[in-house]
């Protein structure tokens, strides 16, 4: 049961909630052990609170799951998890999630608040409106990064955030376009919205938040904003690193069908794990050194 459990609130997702530190390492506090501590726990909440939500989808899709020829092999899908464990596990992670959230400060719990009224609104309505489902899910990254800049107390770019907002709907719409090309026909029976897509749709779109995603990155780093935070205008030179990270996962979507689980992705192909540990590094370089 424990480890039916375990596999079923996705540790392997908790990858997503790396963006909380996005405002620790921008603010130049990267080595603050007065910031690094509400950071950790923010990530911990966002964990429990995320968890939570996995379990919930779970639940309220088990039918729809049973259909899909990688979800029905989930621990509720295929019969291995108790739904009333299930239920219990994901009221305590909630419940637990908004106690540790709150002691970090009352705007960091009100973000995961608002993170889990987004994924109720997210199962009750838009999670069968078309575009606008990808948009919910892209929000819940944009609420990632605030909840980081809300736990330590800090401004953060409005470029970075609308570079964090383009970044999620491209590896949202990846997604989208997965699911249509492994369920073929039976698209629609899994998810309703996936009848309003077809592959062209996809790419166009993909295609508006990939130059989305590189215009206003690179904005940010030329921003006077910026250069005047960081006392450099090198942040530039991390550029080519995003566009080769962002043709490589292109490569990884369009030539190997991939795209369906963006963390196993990440973790999983080489030259993209070794591209964001080099950004890191560059960022690092630049802005700390």
């Amino acid at each position: 049961m424990l480890r039916n459990l375990w596999v079923s609130i996705r540790p392997k997702q908790w990858t997503k909630n790396v963006l909380l530190f996005a405002a620790l390492i921008f603010s130049q506090n990267l080595f603050n052990p007065k910031m690094i501590f509400p950071s950790v726990i923010a990530f911990v909440a966002f964990c429990l609170v995320s968890s939570g939500v996995y379990l919930l989808n779970d639940l309220i899709d088990v039918e729809k799951d049973r259909k899909h020829p990688e979800k029905s092999k989930r621990p509720l899908a295929s019969g291995k998890l108790n739904p009333s464990v299930a239920k219990m596990a994901c009221v305590f992670l909630l419940i637990l999630s908004l106690v540790v959230s709150f002691l970090v400060n009352r705007d960091f719990g009100c973000v995961v608040c608002a993170y889990i009224l987004l994924q109720l609104a997210y199962f009750a309505f838009f999670k069968e409106a078309v575009i606008l489902d990808v948009f919910s899910v892209s929000a819940g990254f944009f609420l990632r990064v605030v909840a980081g800049a809300k736990a330590i107390e800090v401004p953060i770019s409005s470029w970075l955030l609308i570079c964090t907002i383009f970044v999620s709907l491209f590896l949202g719409l990846g997604k989208r376009r997965h699911e249509m090309l492994l369920l073929g026909q039976e698209a629609k029976n899994h998810r309703i919205t996936l009848d309003q897509y077809n592959l062209p749709f996809l790419d166009q779109m993909v295609g508006v938040a990939t130059a989305g995603t590189v215009i206003s990155y690179s904005l940010y780093t030329l921003s006077q904003e910026t250069v005047q935070k960081f006392h450099t205008e090198n942040l530039w030179y991390s550029i080519p690193i995003v566009l080769y990270g962002i043709f490589r996962y292109l490569y990884l979507v369009y030539r190997k069908e991939e795209g369906g689980h963006p963390e196993t992705v990440f973790l999983e192909d080489r030259p993209l794990l070794l591209t964001v540990l080099l950004y890191f590094v560059t960022v690092g370089i630049v802005i700390y050194l």
